[in-house]
Order: structure tokens, then C-alpha cells, then sequence
């Protein structure tokens, strides 16, 4: 078999492993989250490994879930991610870095000045993931009582994303002659003032940085509800999907690149990388006995937690051996996350206890098997339209990467399916994405 295009990779980092149980397995590294000797080593074997990006997960609010559960949780706490990839931009040289920044929480001049500052030191490796934050807690660290109606943050989020590239946009690519013997150090002429003045954001510019070395950093997003499948249409170029089924992954790969035809956007412009869960061993079994090992070491408080929270209700007052209520309340939390949640415990036949077990865990889609099975897998979506690749979760670290680096990547390559050397300097060169003409100075 050959596959009718590349395959990409990103890692989400969170900036370790997603799995709750992941800092008790034998040899990870438990202080990972802010011990940057061991973050610099992880970064720089994924890019010994082609991938094309470093994805930091952020949170405005320690999970909303029962101390009880949150002590048992290593996510709890994480550096802030602009300082981290800045940092690591300096120790690497073709990884993307993807940073979460929210567009209910922060201002469009904030983030756009951080994210070229970041795409400027990095030498045009940033990616901005556009996350409009589901966590309610995160309100009253805003000086907010409640949180924004899910309809209300996708519609400032539309206006953001066009503020923020406008501001990208504030300056000609060759507006600095830095003419010494005249004394002119930019082209007047070659400098734009937004003036945005918009239904939900007013924001006067222009952005005291030269545009991004990307024209744009990387425009991410992550989100599967109706607002958010019609958002990534309109403006993302990589979608950070989670889908568990390779027809539910179809699905929604005929549904977004449809969209974007209908606009007249170019389909080959999105990248769609749903996460994947990735155990690989010697053998099958094997590697299903790592599986049930690490979900071992998830305890049922924080467990029922996490479904508490993916459900946006308070699942400790379900029956654990019993199925899921037929009717639950509807909530203000991520609609995309809570549908994939229902669904897996529909498809599956779960009781609570089994489905908090798994999402204490990881709930999604998992790759469990060895090199050649795993690269089957990812093969066979990429040739069906599934996806463009896979955003990769890592059982624990830095074993489960390392071991992803030294097996799978090297059974990808062989198939032709991962790059053996990088296509270019830029996160977009990687992607195979275009640079973004400038609205102003065409």
C-alpha cells in the first residue's frame, strides 16, 4: 500500500501526558512539569522523530473538579506557554510550537503580540490554538461571576480571529528600509492602522512588531460542535480533532473540507490530526498490558471527576453499575467533548464506573499494538480520508515517546508515510501550507 500524501504528527503536551495515571508508571518522569531539563529533552526527541509540532494545552483555572480528585491529577499546575516555547525555541530548530490562548479570557492585542513575538524567536515555528475555554471556573479569575454562553464565546471568537490577523497584517513586509543615510527607519507608507470597531471588540493597532516571519503563525483549532466545525472552515488550518471511530473521523472530514468549498477555500489548506492515544510494545499483548497497567493506576475519584467535568454534571450521583442517565441537563461546557463522551458510552455498552475509568484514563481514540499495527492503523485513515494525521498522546514520559520515536516513526518512514527530513524552516512549510498575503499590502 502507498499513501496518497504525508502524514503529520503533532504531540500534545500538556505540557506532559493527558493520562492521569501517567506520572505513576514505573520510570516516568514525575516532576516533568516543571522541570525544563526534561521538557527540552522530550521537544528535541519529537524533532528527532519529524514531528511537525509541540502542542501546549493551557487552562486559565485548575481543573473543575473535588480536591479530592485534583490531588491525585499532575496537569494540576503547568508552566505558562509563551515562556515555555519561547524557551524551547532556542533548543530546537524545526519543531512547530502551538501554544492555547483564549479568546473569551485575553485581549486580540495581547495575543497577537505574543504570538509574533513567538513566531520572531522561533524563526517561524509558532501556531496559535484559537480555544474560546470551556472550564466555567475559569470566569471568576477574570473577575466574572459566570461564564460566557457557548453561542456568546464563538461569536467573539469569529471577530477575534479577524482582529488578530489584522493586526498581523499592520505592517508591509518590507516596511523597515532602515535607511541609515536618510534616517528613515520604515516606509510610513507600508504601515496600516486597523481601527477595528466590531460588534463585541474595539481595537485601534497598529501591532508594535513586524509582522510574523509566517505572514501568520499557524491558525489551530480544536472543537467539533456546529460553531466550531463552521469556525474551523472559515479560519483554521489544522483542526486538533477527537473523534474514537475512523467513520466517526470520515464523517467529519467530509463535513469540514466540505464546508470550506463551499467558501472557496482551498480543502488542502486543513490539516485535520483527531488525538490518538499511542501504547506500542513488542507485541500486542504486551502492549495492552502497559494499557491496563497505566488505566490500573487511575483512582476512581478522580476518575468519576473527569467524567464529572467532560459531562459538565456531577456523575458521582450516578449508579457505577449502571448506564449513563437517558436524559442529562444541558450545560454551558465543551458540546464537542461531552457528545464524544455519550458516544463512547453508547457504542461501548459502558456502566459509569467502566466510562469514568476510561476517561480517567484517556476515553478516545488509542492505538495499542506494535510498530507495524499502529503504523496499519494511522495508514489506513490517512488512505480513507479520516484525517491528515495524528495529534499524539504519549502514555507516560518519557518512555511511551521514546518508544514511539524509536518504533513507529522509523516503520512510518520506511512506508514513505513520514518525512525523513523536514521540508522547510517554517511550521508552515512543514504543513505544506501556504503564507497568508497580506490584506493591506497586497
Amino acid at each position: 500500500m502507498s499513501s496518497p500524501r504525508p502524514l503529520h504528527l503533532g504531540a500534545f503536551m500538556r505540557p506532559v501526558s493527558i493520562h492521569t495515571g501517567a506520572w505513576r508508571y514505573p520510570g516516568a518522569w514525575r516532576d516533568a512539569n516543571f522541570n525544563f531539563i526534561r521538557l527540552k529533552y522530550l521537544a528535541q526527541r519529537l524533532e528527532q522523530g519529524r514531528f511537525d509540532a509541540f502542542f501546549m494545552a493551557d487552562h486559565l483555572a485548575v481543573l473543575n473538579m473535588p480536591v479530592e480528585a485534583l490531588q491525585r491529577s499532575h496537569t494540576v499546575t503547568s508552566f505558562e506557554p509563551f515562556t515555555l516555547l519561547s524557551a524551547l525555541a532556542q533548543h530546537t530548530t524545526h519543531l512547530g510550537l502551538v501554544a492555547t490562548a483564549s479568546t473569551t479570557y485575553d485581549e486580540p492585542f495581547h495575543i497577537a503580540r505574543r504570538f509574533a513575538s513567538l513566531d520572531h524567536l522561533s524563526g517561524g515555528r509558532a501556531g496559535w490554538n484559537i480555544v474560546t475555554t470551556s472550564n466555567p471556573d475559569s470566569a471568576r479569575n477574570f473577575g466574572r461571576e459566570e461564564h460566557a454562553a457557548h453561542a456568546d464565546r464563538y461569536a467573539r471568537a469569529r471577530e477575534f480571529y479577524d482582529v488578530v490577523t489584522g493586526l498581523w497584517d499592520s505592517w508591509a513586509d518590507d516596511a523597515f528600509v532602515r535607511d541609515a543615510d536618510s534616517g528613515i527607519f520604515f516606509d510610513r507608507d507600508k504601515l496600516h492602522v486597523l481601527d477595528h470597531k466590531g460588534p463585541q471588540l474595539s481595537v485601534r493597532g497598529p501591532l508594535h512588531i513586524a509582522r510574523p516571519v509566517q505572514g501568520w503563525p499557524v491558525i489551530v483549532q480544536a472543537g467539533a460542535s456546529e460553531p466550531g466545525r463552521q469556525l474551523a472552515a472559515e479560519t483554521a488550518e489544522v483542526v486538533f480533532a477527537g473523534h474514537g471511530t475512523l467513520e466517526e473521523g470520515r464523517r467529519f472530514y467530509a463535513d469540514v473540507k466540505g464546508r470550506m468549498r463551499a467558501i472557496g477555500r482551498d480543502p488542502a489548506h486543513l490539516k485535520i490530526l483527531p488525538g490518538a492515544f499511542v501504547v506500542v510494545a513488542d507485541s500486542v499483548d504486551e502492549a495492552r498490558a502497559i494499557r491496563a497497567r497505566l488505566d490500573g493506576l487511575v483512582h476512581y475519584e478522580s476518575a468519576i471527576a473527569s467524567l464529572s467535568v467532560a459531562l459538565g454534571v456531577d456523575a458521582s450521583r450516578f449508579d457505577p453499575k449502571g448506564p449513563l442517565p437517558a436524559e442529562l441537563p444541558e450545560t454551558n461546557q465543551s458540546k464537542s467533548g461531552r457528545e464524544r463522551v455519550l458516544s463512547l458510552a453508547r457504542r461501548e455498552k459502558l456502566t459509569v464506573r467502566q466510562l469514568a475509568q476510561r476517561l480517567g484514563g484517556y476515553g478516545g481514540l488509542a492505538f495499542v499494538g506494535t510498530a507495524k499495527t499502529i503504523a496499519d492503523a494511522m495508514q489506513q485513515w490517512i488512505e480513507e480520508d479520516g484525517s491528515d494525521g495524528f495529534n499524539v498522546m504519549f502514555p507516560w514520559l518519557p518512555g511511551g515517546l521514546d518508544a514511539f520515536v524509536d518504533l513507529v516513526v522509523p516503520e512510518l518512514q520506511a512506508r514513505g508515510l513520514l518525512r525523513r527530513e523536514y521540508e522547510g524552516t517554517t511550521l508552515r512549510d512543514n504543513l505544506g501550507l501556504p503564507r497568508p498575503v497580506n490584506r493591506f499590502f497586497a
